[in-house]
């Protein structure tokens, strides 16, 4: 049984999906999560991504999210997130996108959607084989100060190479990967620049001594 646990929607039973592909965050650590993201929720665009149940975006509404954007390929899973949000009353904050996650996540940039919050909890072996950061930073669909967090197992590491990782929680075999929503890739040039506009003025200031 899934169970929402905070919020206005404590205590919603929320139906689960009978499949090997769909892994639902434990509720510990979705208490865990909402512990580190409950003083950024209130109003945002939520994104769950890779969504299962639904129960991290549901959670995300129920503590305050403005809206939440369920992107999920299994089609009994993303039919058991439309009977969850029903469940919930959420039809008017809520979206499911039925895709594969690098097409729905092109799909929303073309229309220009942006997220403050984005969760996604992928297969450990869709992790191995694909980098889900890289879509996200190209098509510009979180907000420079919003935040990405991964689920992975602790021999994993996510990419550092397009966004700013600022924190990693430990939950035993799993890890929260938080990162910032900053490009890694225009930091580097910024820092890289200020390095070059440095240089140049001490040897300016070389030869005018």
């Amino acid at each position: 049984m899934i169970r929402i646990i905070g919020g206005r929607y404590k205590g919603r039973n929320l139906r689960l999906v009978r499949s090997p592909l769909v892994r639902p965050l434990p509720a510990k650590l979705r208490g865990s999560l909402f512990n580190i993201l409950k003083d950024r929720l209130s109003g945002t665009n939520f994104l769950d991504g890779f969504a299962g149940t639904g129960s991290v975006g549901l959670e995300a509404l129920s503590r305050g999210a403005g809206r939440a954007v369920f992107i999920e390929e299994l089609p009994l899973a993303a039919r058991a997130i439309e009977a969850n949000i029903k469940k919930c009353g959420a039809d008017d904050v809520a979206l499911v996108i039925n895709k594969e996650f690098n097409r729905a996540v092109i799909d929303l940039s073309k229309k220009n959607v942006l997220f403050d919050l984005i969760f996604l909890d992928p297969p450990y072996k869709l992790l191995a084989d694909r980098n889900p950061l890289k879509v996200i930073r190209k098509r510009q669909i979180l907000k420079p100060s919003g935040l990405v967090i991964i689920r992975h197992h602790y021999r994993y590491s996510p990419s550092k190479d397009d966004f700013q990782l600022i924190r990693q929680v430990n939950f035993g075999d799993d890890i929260f990967s938080i990162y910032s929503g900053e490009d890694i890739r225009h930091r580097s040039s910024r820092d890289g620049q200020s390095s070059r506009s440095n240089e140049a003025n001490r040897a300016n200031k070389a030869k005018s001594s």
